[in-house]
């Protein structure tokens, strides 16, 4: 099951990028992991979206060769960062022929807030919904980085449940999605 990774901060130290490494041995034996590096993207713009920049086109083409998109986001000012935003607007356009329309589609992210990324993760649920995103909106996962790893950077064991069980539940929701919709 090939699973496109989209992670919303572009730092390289980024703990959005931490988090993925650690849920990665976590995941159901059947995921395929693909990452794409969004800052590679052009800006949009409606005066450049008939002519596709070769960036363009591969995240494209990734999109229509997953069978699920995972979203994993920092906040930025309660919300997404605009470069995230940037990579949704990309396939979303043209018109009538935008990719989210029946993406399975889940949403993490990681802050050092308390609260973790509660607005990104609405706001980014509300983005994809309004594409005709399939989102998994159950189970939820809201992350103080720190607080959920030891010394040495390590998930607790009881961090490593909850994350097994977020993708568990995101390869059913992705089954449940293919056979309503296939």
């Amino acid at each position: 099951m090939r699973i496109l990774v989209i992670i919303g901060g572009i730092s390289k130290d980024s703990i959005n990028k931490k988090l993925f490494e650690l849920i990665k041995p976590l995941a159901p034996k059947d995921f395929e992991f693909d990452i794409y590096d969004i800052s590679l993207l052009p800006f949009y713009s409606q005066d450049i979206e008939s002519d596709f920049s070769e960036s363009v086109l591969k995240f494209k083409e990734k999109i229509v060769a997953c069978e699920g998109v995972l979203f994993i986001t920092p906040e930025y000012n309660r919300s997404i960062p605009g470069v995230l935003k940037n990579a949704i607007d990309w396939c979303s356009r043209p018109y009538g022929a935008g990719l989210w329309n029946k993406k399975p589609s889940a949403v993490l992210g990681a802050s050092m807030s308390t609260i973790g990324t509660f607005s990104a993760q609405a706001d980014l649920r509300k983005i994809l919904s309004s594409l005709g995103s399939l989102v998994m909106y159950q189970p939820e996962v809201y992350m103080n980085f720190s607080a959920y790893v030891d010394a040495k950077g390590e998930f607790f064991e009881s961090t490593k449940k909850l994350y097994e069980n977020f993708l568990r539940s995101f390869e059913e929701h992705i089954l449940k999605s293919k056979s309503i919709y296939c």
